[in-house]
């Protein structure tokens, strides 16, 4: 009895195993799934103009970071979708392959396709793995997502005083709304964990993030807003 049961308990193991490698690979299917719809999607904001189709991706692409919390279990699997765009996106940059997200050759300011990629693939390795608070991910891929993707088109569309710091052109009415929705969700993600002064630290990551979007060139606000928030997220909590 005790040899059948260490041979019953040893094939649970393996089938328990086996559903969650399965659970990830039908993870990396409805990732490719969700990028391939949001791209097809943004094809009909290309009518409205260039930039509302690329802001649309930038947006609703930091929503993937939902399926991956549901579906990856581990910093390998979480990491494959976004490292296999770093290469994607870094050769549709040169070639022009996925021209929805790409600007015309005469308007092109930097990676920042290929930086968003990064950012996901580093946030992977870093919260799924390190952390293991896939959450704090979440949290600063959502702000680097809506914030600064809110923040360029309210910037666009509502006539507000312009300003430069270096070589990088904002408006007020931009830096105020990547202010707005960072501070939003900071405040929720921290209140949702119960974390000590949430509302004064939501303020101040959020002054400082929007500061980063403000000075950041070519398209480096991608990375450098997700992995600060990310970075600062750690040291507060």
């Amino acid at each position: 009895m005790k040899k059948c049961d260490r041979i019953e308990g040893k094939y649970k193991i393996i089938s328990m195993k086996g559903l969650l490698v399965m659970k990830n690979i039908i993870g990396i299917l409805l990732s490719y799934g969700f990028i391939l719809v949001i791209i097809l999607i943004a094809k009909l904001f290309e009518k409205v103009g260039k930039e509302a189709s690329r802001k649309f991706i930038h947006i609703m692409l930091s929503n993937w970071w939902f399926l991956a919390m549901y579906f990856f279990d581990n910093p390998i699997w979480a990491s494959m979708v976004p490292l296999s765009f770093v290469i994607i996106n870094a050769i549709s940059y040169k070639k022009n392959i996925i021209q929805v997200m790409e600007r015309e050759k005469d308007q092109k300011d930097g990676l920042g396709t290929v930086y968003y990629a990064l950012s996901l693939f580093i946030l992977a390795i870093y919260t799924f793995g390190i952390l293991k608070r896939p959450e704090i991910g979440l949290c600063a891929i959502l702000v680097m997502g809506y914030g600064d993707g809110l923040a360029g088109i309210i910037g666009k569309t509502v006539k507000s005083l312009p300003y430069q710091i270096g070589k990088t052109k904002k408006t007020i009415a931009g830096s105020s709304t990547m202010f707005f929705v960072s501070f939003c969700i900071l405040a929720i993600f921290l209140c949702s964990i119960q974390a000590d002064l949430w509302m004064l630290k939501s303020i101040l990551i959020a002054i400082s993030v929007t500061a980063l979007e403000a000075i950041s060139v070519k398209g480096t606000d991608n990375i450098i807003v997700p992995i600060y928030t990310a970075l600062i997220l750690t040291t507060m909590l």
